[in-house]
């Protein structure tokens, strides 16, 4: 439920500054912003997944009380993603314009989408540094913290938005840059807010002396999360790719077709919410009795991830579409030509998140054991000849419901493949852990961790 609660957060900020985007500065910006969007989350899935290995090394850690391997785990992760989310923020300022031109952003957006777009860059490591951070106290069983700090930043973002975008209290008329510059500032007051709460409570994940070296991984724990990292990163760079293919082909249709699909995305990023939730439950819960050794449990995890999932996401869907029009056109306004458009999408695509979020159970309940490269298969094949194939070859017959019919597709075969790969794939018979540092600390660090910091009393596993 905490979880959840900072998905409800994080879906309404990004609505919300739709909302000023839309009202304030029109369709455009709108599409201009689902276009950034939209690249964002491909320089998320980059260094992503080296985040997940880490969480679940955490977790496993968490399970078999080794305090230490928890850290170790976390300071490398950290030290990864940092350094990479830093290059990538970079080179992604520079080639801001050659990648919007790739997306085929119309040229009335072009201007909105740059000035947006280099902005958000400017935040990606503090950003990605929250993320990690949520990551990582989740791994350990703390739900609750991540999610005050995150009230914080959307506090902070939803209301400073209007205040850059129109230049309110005195500061200056930013448009579309303001509303990436609210966002950039409440990123690092909250990372900076919650690395002080960590240290100040002396949470699990906490670096201190020695253990500050940890921050440049050993060769091993190198190997280890991006043998790991690396497949599950490339899981979100073949959604982010499929994401931009879309996008891409929506472009065409017009900057009309383009804001409806961008409002869309807006109620889909609440729709699957519940589905994100119980996966990021599911994988740390997994995770941590795997490393305790209590396999009975994981079937009975995973059956009841797969009930509430799809439970809590049909009454999404259902709510949605009975109430989609008047939502929309908060984003839009009642006579926007995108509004009828937008609701046709809905009625469309929208019940694919059922099938989407059992499937998020399933690859959440074997990448706990670190079987990564089944699951990255799987979304291969659904996002590109089944999803796109069926798109690209039906956009003659169908036209734009050829894009829309695509999503649903994609997700049931997605769905079939992880469904057979739990119940006969191989994946119970991996082994991951934490490399040790050196011979002695190995013997010696699980039960010294447990003895002397007793996590499991301390920060109940929920």
């Amino acid at each position: 439920m905490p979880t959840l609660g900072a998905n409800i957060l994080q879906s309404l900020n990004g609505s919300i500054n739709t909302i000023w985007v839309g009202r304030f500065l029109g369709e455009g910006a709108v599409a201009a912003t689902a276009n950034a969007n939209t690249i964002m989350f491909l320089m998320f899935a980059a260094v992503f997944g080296f985040g997940m290995a880490a969480t679940i090394l955490i977790g496993q850690s968490i399970g078999r009380r080794d305090i230490e391997g928890a850290r170790r785990a976390f300071g490398a992760s950290i030290g990864l993603v940092m350094g990479a989310a830093v290059v990538i923020a970079a080179l992604g300022w520079i080639f801001t314009p050659e990648i919007l031109k790739v997306l085929a952003t119309p040229s009335s957006a072009m201007p909105l989408a740059l000035a947006y777009l280099r902005v958000i860059f400017l935040g990606l490591p503090a950003t990605m540094l929250l993320v990690l951070l949520g990551m990582a106290l989740r791994g350990v069983g703390d739900s609750i913290t991540p999610l005050w700090f995150t009230v914080l930043s959307v506090l902070l973002d939803s209301g400073l938005n209007p205040v850059f975008i129109r230049g309110w209290f005195g500061m200056p008329t930013m448009g579309i840059a303001g509303s990436a510059t609210a966002t950039l500032i409440s990123a690092h007051v909250a990372v900076l807010g919650l690395l002080a709460y960590i240290y100040l409570r002396d949470l699990p994940i906490r670096l201190r002396g020695h253990e500050l070296t940890w921050l440049i991984p050993s060769p091993a724990l190198i190997r280890t999360i991006v043998a790991k990292g690396l497949p599950m990163g490339a899981q979100m760079l073949v959604v982010s790719f499929a994401a931009l293919t879309m996008t891409g082909l929506v472009n065409r249709y017009g900057v009309d077709t383009t804001a409806a699909y961008g409002v869309s995305m807006q109620l889909w990023g609440y729709i699957q919410m519940p589905a994100l939730a119980v996966g990021a439950a599911v994988s740390s819960m997994v995770a941590q009795n795997i490393g305790a050794g209590l396999w009975d449990r994981v079937d009975r995890i995973t059956r009841s991830g797969l009930l509430f999932s799809a439970l809590l996401t049909s009454t999404m869907v259902v709510a949605v579409i009975l109430f989609d029009r008047p939502v929309m056109a908060v984003f839009l306004g009642g006579g926007s030509p995108a509004l009828p458009i937008a609701r046709h999408i809905q009625v469309l695509a929208s019940w694919n998140f059922i099938v989407f979020g059992m499937t998020m159970v399933l690859f959440s309940a074997v990448r706990a054991n670190g079987a990564v490269w089944a699951p990255l298969v799987m979304l291969i094949i659904a996002m590109y000849p089944v999803r796109l194939g069926f798109a690209l070859a039906f956009k003659d017959s169908l036209g734009a419901d050829s894009l829309w019919w695509s999503f649903p597709l994609g997700s049931v075969a997605t769905l079939v493949m992880s469904s057979l790969y739990y119940r006969y794939g191989g994946w119970r018979k991996q082994r991951l852990v934490v490399p040790a540092e050196t011979p002695a600390s190995t013997a010696a660090a699980p039960a010294e961790a447990a003895a002397a910091e007793p996590i499991g009393a301390q920060h109940p596993v929920g």
